[in-house]
């Protein structure tokens, strides 16, 4: 394919191609939407097979529970009114810890239940997206913006999680076409679907206020100095308007970043930026690799270039003001989230960077729209589709903790009375949600149930916990029973409190038994100790039995 350094066309044609305002609301040029494209049977069926496939993986995944969906779900059971306070020492907003509390309340709390919810919310996303596309280009960009969207590693791994990801996923296509709608004709329902929006992201995940901070400025700077400033005054207005409706929830949410905070997490750096456009083609791996690669050179695409024919395509470093919207509002946020976090030492993981992945596709079908041979499209849109749904299918079979293993060890030797502690607390959550009551749980350091994370002033309380002290207590509520260790190491905070504990009791109840090794290659790794009662002598080897893991690593 021949590419051009300078225009070859018009140059009242070039002016009209490269210097639309940001926002696009007339697009580049006409002749990109109107460009012929026959499809015929075959391509119709390639595109609903792809994204037929691409449902089916967002409808179940065998996997357990883990920690976050584990926890969430234990907040979301709770009665209405105690979920605010529960959330208060959490860390969330609670949009979608009442949509879930619903959901349960209409279908069970199991786990492909529970599940459900994000898968729902996923698969609705696919329509408004094709509006979104035709918004950003024309037909063509459309159906690609839905076959990648469905194709899409990040989004069938979070439709297959009980968390809010999807669910930021379709506010920000909702929020996009209604921002456009709004500043191409600012009607009062429409703006009220601008406000409504915003305030549906702010309480549905904190990051979403990087996203909004950077769309209030680009408003802002249209209102004082765009040619047509009303639309944009009357769009920043509706916005404001809708953050207020965040106003009932604010002391909650100053009360959690005084005392909740992420310790669990290091500082960011930059580097944190590739680690999301990894997870964007499906996390680590030679095909995830290869997923990603295409993906931002499609994204190249969709922001620096435009077809001049068949063969040639015509670069600009000014971008193409399409293109430069969907850039900025996929790159913006998760650079701000970024430098908040080296700044302030607040989290980041590549998951709270959901709500770029809309934008990034939609640069990304510009991109394939770039490419003017229609058998060039398809092609590159079914290599990057399969690539994707290899990797998501990977990702929704990958088992993300060993908590399903740790349980079944438990319940099948363990009896009525026996005590299961989990060191450290963050373990609790997804083993015990597979345990029967019959056994007493508690956590490390604090000595609760194991149902919850209490992360009120987390660090603070870690550092300060008594590793022997919980020993001894462990030791007293056992009495006669056996004593089950749920543990792992390396978490932060912890230093080597838990592994201080297994030697506290070794000493008293030294034939201890490892039945289920700490796997690293998971993202959560409990590995499990059984400590016998009725033996104050070394007795003989230790029992070693690991339980199989009949789960393929990612």
């Amino acid at each position: 394919m021949e590419t051009t350094a300078g225009p070859t066309v018009a140059p009242a044609q070039t002016a009209a191609s490269w210097s639309t305002p940001l926002d696009a609301a007339r697009a580049d040029s006409e002749e990109e939407a109107t460009r012929a494209d026959p499809r015929p049977m075959s391509v119709w069926v390639g595109a609903a097979f792809l994204v037929a496939a691409g449902v089916a993986l967002r409808c179940w995944t065998p996997v357990a529970l883990w920690l976050d969906e584990a926890l969430t779900v234990n907040i979301a059971r709770l009665p209405l009114r105690s979920i605010p306070e529960a959330l208060r020492h959490d860390g969330s907003p609670p949009l979608y810890y009442y949509l879930l509390h619903g959901w349960m309340r209409l279908f069970g709390t199991g786990d492909v239940a529970v599940r459900a919810l994000s898968g729902v919310v996923s698969i609705v996303t696919l329509i408004p997206m094709w509006f979104a596309g035709r918004r950003a280009g024309n037909r063509t960009t459309a159906w690609s913006a839905v076959i990648l969207l469905a194709a899409s590693p990040f989004a069938i791994r979070f439709a297959t999680e009980a968390r809010m990801y999807s669910l930021v996923m379709l506010e920000f296509v909702l929020g996009y076409l209604a921002l456009r709608r709004a500043l191409a004709r600012p009607e009062v329902k429409t703006l009220g679907a601008v406000a409504l929006v915003t305030a549906l992201m702010l309480l549905s995940h904190y990051w979403t206020i990087y996203l909004l901070i950077l769309v209030t400025v680009v408003l802002a700077h249209r209102a004082i100095r765009g040619a047509d400033p009303f639309p944009a005054r009357r769009a920043l207005a509706a916005m404001v308007a809708g953050s207020l409706l965040f106003l009932p929830w604010l002391p909650s949410f100053l009360f959690q970043l005084r005392h909740t905070g992420t310790p669990w997490a290091r500082r960011p750096s930059f580097e944190a930026v590739v680690g999301v456009l990894q997870e964007f083609g499906g996390g680590r791996g030679a095909f995830a690799s290869i997923s990603s690669l295409l993906l931002l050179g499609l994204a190249g695409l969709g922001l620096f270039a435009r077809p001049l024919d068949g063969r040639r395509l015509e670069f600009h470093l000014r971008t193409r003001p399409r293109g430069r919207a969907l850039a900025l509002v996929a790159v913006g946020p998760v650079l701000i989230g970024v430098v908040v976090g080296i700044l302030t030492g607040a989290a980041f993981a590549a998951r709270y960077a959901a709500m770029a992945v809309p934008p990034f596709i939609l640069l990304a079908a510009l991109g394939i729209d770039t490419l003017s041979d229609p058998k060039v499209r398809r092609w590159v849109l079914a290599v990057v589709a399969v690539l994707g749904l290899w990797t998501g299918a990977s990702t929704s079979l990958y088992r993300r903790t060993t908590a399903r293993q740790v349980s079944t060890a438990i319940k099948e030797r363990g009896s009525p009375g026996d005590v299961v502690a989990y060191c450290p607390d963050q373990l609790g959550p997804s083993v015990s949600r597979y345990l029967p009551d019959q056994f007493v749980q508690l956590t490390f350091p604090r000595g609760l149930g194991p149902e919850r994370v209490e992360w009120f002033d987390y660090e603070q309380f870690n550092r300060s916990a008594e590793a022997q002290l919980f020993a001894e207590m462990l030791l007293e509520r056992a009495g006669t029973n056996d004593i089950w260790m749920v543990w792992s190491p390396g978490y932060r905070t912890f230093d080597a409190k838990c592994e201080a504990i297994i030697e506290a009791l070794e000493v008293v109840r030294p034939q201890a038994s490892r039945l289920v090794k700490v796997q690293l290659r998971y993202l959560e790794h409990p590995g499990l100790l059984r400590f016998r009662a009725g033996s104050l002598t070394s007795g003989g080897p230790r029992e070693l039995l690991v339980i199989p893991d009949s789960s393929p690593p990612r």
